[in-house]
């Protein structure tokens, strides 16, 4: 039981590194003359047209809101992404919450099973003992291997297409905000990108890992690789695109205090409860 959920949470992290790194090192790869060009209404493609330009203008939307602020204008429009694709993250939190509830219930048999054949270390003992753990999975309705990834995959269209129209959004480049200017590689952004992917590592990591003592050394590799490489591209990257990057991850790192949270202190709650308190 133990191999299967860590090999479920290895799968599960190196998946989120990749969704939140791989974009980043092809996209560092397009072409120059790719990444430069201007978006607008007469640009080909599908991606472009329905995706990359409306973002494009909805970034000089608020931009113009704020009196030519396109800093701000990034920070609210990742705020706005963040919160559509909320709902997904609620339902995939609620999921995993399930999952381990189930698992409590399930670990007191698996434990008795695995004790039941110790002492036996036959083929045929093996096949049994590997039925009747596929009969208490179905029992229970509990599937190891449901990572529940699909809302990561889905919300990756959406990130790149932001990360386009920023690039792409030829006017933020002319703009400053805070104490650097968008258009330009900063020194400090990247240091604050990598600090943040790191600590969304953490915090995904602490809330969601049902085996933590037996993970550390194992995912302490992902949890570096990640916001290293974040770092390490942000330098070569102009200074709008860490901030969207840290301003995303912040807003994770809240999200996700929050959804484990909502979900978790009812459950605890019940369990807290005096014998028969739930029939009142």
């Amino acid at each position: 039981m133990k191999k299967i959920m860590l090999l479920q949470k290895w799968a599960k992290s190196i998946l989120v590194m990749l969704i939140g790194v791989i974009p980043i090192i092809v996209l560092s790869g397009c072409s120059t003359a790719s990444q430069l060009n201007s978006i607008d209404a007469d640009s080909s493609g599908i991606f472009n047209h329905f995706f990359i330009y409306p973002f494009s203008i909805l970034i000089k939307f608020f931009a113009n809101a704020f009196h030519g602020n396109y800093g701000l204008s990034i920070v609210l429009m990742t705020f706005i992404i963040r919160l559509a694709i909320m709902p997904l993250m609620m339902n995939q939190t609620k999921k995993q919450m399930d999952m381990k509830e189930k698992m409590a219930v399930l670990q007191p048999e698996l434990t008795a099973l695995k004790e039941k054949y110790k002492n036996d270390v036959s083929a045929d003992a093996k096949k049994q003992q590997q039925a009747e753990m596929v009969q208490l999975y179905q029992k229970h309705q509990f599937n190891p291997l449901n990572m529940g990834c699909l809302p990561m995959l889905l919300q990756w269209p959406i990130t790149l297409a932001f990360y386009y129209a920023i690039r792409r959004t030829s006017e933020i480049a002319a703009h400053d905000f805070l104490w650097f200017s968008l258009g330009k590689t900063d020194m400090i952004l990247p240091f604050i990108a990598a600090a943040v992917y790191y600590v969304q590592f953490r915090v995904s990591q602490s809330v969601s890992v049902q085996y933590q003592q037996n993970q550390n050394n194992q995912m302490a590799f992902i949890g570096l690789l990640s916001p290293i490489m974040m770092g390490v591209f942000s330098f070569g990257m102009p200074a709008a695109l860490p901030l969207y990057w840290a301003v995303g991850g912040i807003f994770i790192i809240v999200q996700t205090i929050i959804l484990n949270k909502m979900y978790m202190k009812p459950k605890v709650a019940i369990k807290n409860l005096p014998t028969g308190a739930d029939d009142l």
